[in-house]
């Protein structure tokens, strides 16, 4: 590598540290206070230098961002978190079980197991336990110690899903309606951190809320989701405008927001609810737990739309994108190039703006250019909403076929980077709107 080749390379990895939400839509958590809203920049301009960069000398592999925010978090939280065998983030001293064999749970209380929290979601066949490890045992060796005990069995870390947003429907809570008008007949369903249902864009939205035992925590990133979802105003409108939100919050403001058992309770309010189409910014590594209620979701006719993250094209895929069935989806500037963080690979099943473009933020200006794959998400998911206002696995095959139908592409060819192709290019809002 020539000096000015590898001059270039650091400068490109300094911006992508500093400048806020270039490259790190999904990778840090708003609602913990962290430096700046995840893919939030001002309209002010400042950030197209960067970008223009980016797009020239971006890394391949961007992993080491990610973990950096995870390493940020431990230090912050160290007494609820910890890293597990791979160094991502995982609650301590949590361990989940699916479906536990009654004698298998019998025996793991006798070795000084304890139940934190049990969980039945009968729509999609699976029931959840959370153990907390003995307090002679590490979080590992525990897991270990179960798998043992019982090898039919389903154990695996309670695995922190960082990402496109931040946050958990904390002790089963019951949805509350939030506000807003009759809406659509649709719904469409959110998986993220909280959101401001008082911004403007909401006004006419009606948008059932769940999660943080009833208590709200509006975040940028969920709120910023959600309008690219179903928000409207005279110079804004999501992909679903008039479409009914439910909207799980699985952050909370919480050091443990964003945890696998959190998604998965939000996934069961989804089920019961009936909702067809699912949004889920966030990503992690794989996890059995979520494996497993990600299948129920997909038989039962659900489609589970999810951002494939901003770790770069070489990095290894994220979860719960690439999940078999799962609509994964990467990002395009308004050239419809891929952006050149996004993930790659079989795993990406659409492509849809995801930088140069604005959506609702908290507090004053109210409305923010953002980038990454986790608004692209939103635009695939609310697109298919209209399709599948239920579950129903013909439905949801019928819509993402007539998806395809619409996707614009370079010949007949599945690529890695925009898989059958783009869609949505009209729903990028234009930060020039703005000025």
């Amino acid at each position: 590598m020539n000096s000015v080749h590898l001059r270039r390379t650091r400068l490109a990895c300094l911006l992508l540290l500093c400048w806020a939400g270039a490259a790190q839509a999904q990778l840090r958590l708003p609602s913990l206070n962290l430096p700046q809203p995840a893919g939030v920049v001002g309209l002010d301009g400042l950030a197209r230098p960067a970008e223009r960069l980016l797009e020239r000398s971006v890394p391949g592999d961007l992993r080491g961002l990610r973990l950096d925010s995870v390493a940020r978090l431990l230090q912050r939280h160290g007494a609820l978190l910890e890293a597990d065998p791979r160094g991502e983030l995982v609650v301590r001293r949590e361990i989940l079980a699916n479906s536990p064999d009654p004698e298998a749970l019998r025996t793991a209380l006798g070795l000084g197991f304890q139940v934190v929290r049990e969980e039945r979601y009968e729509e999609l066949g699976e029931s959840l336990v959370v153990l907390r490890a003995p307090a002679h045992l590490a979080t590992g060796e525990a897991l270990a110690r179960l798998r043992a005990l019982d090898p039919e069995g389903s154990y695996d870390f309670n695995h922190v899903y960082t990402g496109s947003g931040a946050p958990p429907p904390a002790g089963g809570a019951a949805g509350q309606a939030a506000r807003g008008g009759p809406g659509g007949s649709g719904a469409v369903g959110l998986v993220d951190s909280g959101v401001d249902t008082g911004h403007p864009v909401f006004e006419d939205a009606a948008i059932e809320s769940f999660g943080c035992d009833g208590t709200r925590h509006p975040a940028p990133h969920g709120t910023a989701v959600a309008a690219l979802l179903v928000g409207r105003s005279d110079r804004f409108a999501g992909a679903a405008p008039g479409t009914r939100l439910f909207a799980a919050d699985v952050y909370c403001d919480s050091p443990t927001g964003g945890s696998a058992d959190k998604i998965v309770g939000a996934l069961g309010w989804m089920a019961r609810s009936g909702v067809g189409v699912v949004n889920i910014s966030l990503v992690g590594p794989p996890n059995a737990t979520l494996a497993r209620v990600v299948a129920a979701m997909v038989a039962r006719g659900h489609l589970l739309v999810a951002a494939v993250g901003n770790d770069g094209p070489a990095a290894p895929p994220l979860y719960p994108a690439s999940y078999p069935g799962v609509v994964g989806v990467g990002g395009v500037d308004r050239q419809g190039r891929p952006l050149p963080e996004a993930g790659r690979g079989p795993q990406v099943m659409f492509a849809a703006p995801g930088s140069q473009m604005v959506s609702a933020a908290i507090g004053t200006p109210p409305y923010r250019q953002v980038r990454g794959t986790s608004f692209a998400a939103p635009l695939v998911a609310g697109l298919l909403s209209k399709s599948l206002p239920r579950p129903d696995r013909a439905g949801a095959a019928r819509a993402i076929a007539a998806l395809t139908a619409q996707a614009v592409r370079e010949g007949d060819r599945i690529s890695n980077a925009t898989g059958h192709g783009v869609v949505g290019a009209a729903l990028r809002i234009d930060p020039a709107r703005f000025r």
